[in-house]
């Protein structure tokens, strides 16, 4: 297996893996999150998005998140999805240096999701990234659905490719293909990331374990030359407007199989291990997460902690 030495681990559980949870924590409780997160040498987080408060309440206060984190690491810089131009607006105004955009490749879900066709979704994403490169931003185009949609089933490869071509001819600094549902399978990752295996940008995944082939196809998508791979501590995680989609790849299992194969993350494991035991008191039940449950192993083993020069 021909892996590369720089694996990019970004921890979505502030984000992803809170806005489905029915127990709505408080912006001290997520910024109090990051905090540990960072601490356990976790250093790309995913940790607010600008969404209407509405309709996913759990993400409300996102300013107040930011503020938090600002004050308490001021040298971190923390990542902000967005839907659509107001959050790039909010995302500017409150000082965020990466965003991460994303839409469904899927109609049903995109106008579901976002209230918009895939067309106009594509055209605000080729806008967005000459206005992140204009303000000085990094920008990061999630596509979400790209192994199957919950309203309509199989997607056609070729739809995801277009788009995939599409918009990085814009040039963002990343682009993701992300299995919302987690129906996805190994020769699908392989198909899409392979395609731009090339690419000069930084070509990741986001899988969730929904039907147990999570980790399977984050592997998939490294043989297949993917930098980049988002996960969530404790494995917590899901679509509130996606029936049935449960939680993302747990970082703590993921870091575990990475390490124990050779490839170093920069991750203390022992450390996020502690963080999932946190995250589990703090939201009442057990986590889908099983190295926590289990234990490093050899017992106390942090091994490949740090990247080499």
């Amino acid at each position: 297996m021909n892996l590369g030495e720089h694996i990019q681990i970004v921890e979505v559980s502030p984000r992803d893996g809170l806005q489905n949870e029915s127990l709505v924590l408080p912006p001290q409780t997520r910024a109090e999150l990051i905090g540990k997160l960072y601490g356990a040498g976790i250093t790309r987080v995913e940790g607010v998005s600008f969404v209407n408060p509405a309709r996913v309440p759990a993400m409300a206060g996102a300013e107040e998140v930011i503020g938090l984190v600002q004050k308490s690491h001021p040298a971190r810089a923390l990542e902000a999805l967005i839907l659509n131009q107001k959050g790039f607006d909010r995302a500017l105004e409150a000082q965020i240096k990466t965003v991460r955009y994303s839409f469904s490749v899927s109609e049903t879900f995109n106008q579901r999701n976002q209230n918009s066709s895939v067309q106009d979704s594509l055209e605000l994403g080729l806008r967005l990234i000459a206005q992140a490169k204009q303000a000085g931003l990094k920008i990061a185009v999630v596509l979400s659905a790209c192994f199957g949609c919950p309203f309509e089933g199989e997607i056609d490869p070729k739809t995801v490719l277009n788009l995939a071509e599409k918009l990085l001819e814009a040039g963002p600094q990343e682009l993701l293909f992300a299995d919302t549902i987690g129906v996805g399978v190994p020769q699908q990752v392989r198909e899409l990331v392979g395609a731009f295996s090339s690419s000069t940008v930084a070509i990741g995944g986001h899988f969730h374990n929904t039907r147990n082939t999570g980790y399977a196809n984050a592997l998939a998508a490294l043989e297949a030359g993917a930098t980049v791979l988002d996960a969530s501590t404790g494995g917590v995680g899901g679509c509130p407007f996606a029936p049935n989609a449960t939680g993302n790849i747990a970082t703590d299992d993921l870091v575990y199989l990475l390490h124990r194969m050779g490839i170093p993350t920069g991750i203390d494991l022992d450390a996020l291990l502690e963080v999932s035991i946190w995250l589990e008191g703090v939201l009442g039940r057990v986590l889908p997460a099983q190295v926590y449950r289990a234990g490093n192993f050899p017992a106390g083993n942090s091994a490949m902690r740090s990247i080499p020069e």
